[in-house]
């Protein structure tokens, strides 16, 4: 479900090899992402593997309060989701689920295209709802990209970004 208010896009064109595309309730690909315990410790702390009832609920609720995608990248000539991102004010939970996609560069373009929605919708800061202390990654994508640290949360620290018309 879209922001209340703002029309979401069906596709958002990041560049040749990589797009959002928005979500339409089927995905069961994503099941394998959340079996990996290390994956779901940088998403929810712990290291529980989902159930696919879990799944559903996750997907249902992260549609429910913003503008959820699946990540796709062009694999030869057909574009194949390897993460999911949530857009809304408060937050912007990207999931590299795949491994063999990490540490391409994915999250930050997928940051840097969600940056300039947020502009493009008159936001003037953004925000990354809680990055935990041991989301190295996540922590050094969002610091270098110009977050900064604004609350300390139990596991890790809430970030923000002022948005200003020469950023992203």
């Amino acid at each position: 479900m879209p922001m209340q208010g703002i029309e979401q896009p069906d596709l958002i064109i990041i560049d040749e090899t990589l797009r959002l595309r928005k979500y339409d309730g089927v995905h069961d690909f994503a099941f394998a992402w959340y079996q990996d315990p290390d994956t779901v410790l940088m998403v929810d702390g712990v290291k529980n593997t989902y159930s696919r009832e879990r799944l559903d609920k996750m997907y249902a609720y992260l549609n429910n309060i913003g503008e959820l995608y699946f990540i796709e990248y062009l694999q030869g000539d057909v574009f194949i989701p390897v993460g999911d991102v949530t857009f809304r004010r408060e937050d912007m939970p990207i999931v590299i689920g795949s491994p063999k996609y990490r540490n391409r560069g994915i999250g930050r373009r997928v940051a840097t295209a969600l940056m300039e929605r947020a502009r493009s919708l008159g936001f003037t800061e953004f925000h990354v709802g809680e990055i935990y202390r041991w989301n190295t990654p996540s922590r050094t994508l969002f610091t270098s990209m110009g977050f900064e640290p604004y609350e300390e949360t139990e596991q890790g620290h809430r970030y923000k970004i002022h948005l200003t018309a020469d950023e992203v």
